[in-house]
């Protein structure tokens, strides 16, 4: 028997005026170990005793059971374009839904997915961009009226200073996207002592070790 059916025995046996005690006795006579427990029946005996009738659960206060509705939907999709790197625990904290919810609508009604930052050699800007374009442009113009002679007269130098924090680890540069949208990029760096090297087609010009705290100026 279900709690239900358990329910409206309790409330016929209270309507013919037997005590609760009587009342389990009859029930464990019929559901065995299956059976309410005393308090459970003098609990509903007394309701109905006092005039109930339905014999099923008052509707909670709060929040309803369904949450999976478009209003969460479209809560959720504005938070993760607003912070790709949102956590699942904070969606639900925010929207005072449950986390196996706020992961059920990212899956099945939003179709994203948490991917990882993708290495690129050094984040630019849409102007550095095009002046390397621009640049690239006129080296691909000298190479072809003399290609040896250009390749060979090229100085290339980085004087970039490494970093001295550790980057984003994979799972913090993660963020959230739909099918299709590109992923993520992070420029990859590394812990190292700093460096400003200089090179051609034949190698490194010159390696040279200046002392600790020497200060190098431009030429």
């Amino acid at each position: 028997m279900s709690k239900v059916e358990h329910r409206v025995v309790i409330k016929f046996l209270s309507k013919e005026r037997l005590a609760p005690a009587a009342i389990k006795q009859r029930l464990d006579g019929i559901c065995g170990e299956a059976s309410p427990s005393y308090s459970t029946v003098k609990e509903w005996g007394k309701h109905f005793c006092l005039g109930r009738e339905s014999v099923e659960d008052e509707p909670r206060e709060g929040r309803p059971v369904e949450v999976v509705t478009e209003e969460n939907i479209r809560h959720i999709e504005e938070e993760l374009l607003s912070d790709r790197r949102l956590k699942l625990k904070e969606i639900s904290v925010r929207l005072e839904i449950p986390k196996t919810t706020v992961i059920q609508i990212i899956h099945e009604h939003l179709h994203m997915k948490k991917v990882s930052a993708r290495w690129v050699p050094r984040l630019l800007s849409s102007v550095q961009k095009e002046h390397r374009l621009t640049c690239c442009q006129k080296l691909l113009e000298l190479c072809r009226r003399n290609q040896k002679q250009v390749l060979e007269s090229i100085v290339t130098g980085d004087e970039t200073m490494v970093l001295y924090y550790d980057p984003l680890s994979k799972r913090e540069s993660m963020e959230w996207r739909k099918p299709g949208e590109a992923s993520p990029r992070k420029a990859k760096v590394t812990q190292s002592a700093k460096k400003i090297i200089f090179w051609d087609c034949r190698g490194i010009l010159l390696i040279d070790f200046k002392e600790r705290n020497t200060t190098l100026n431009a030429a």
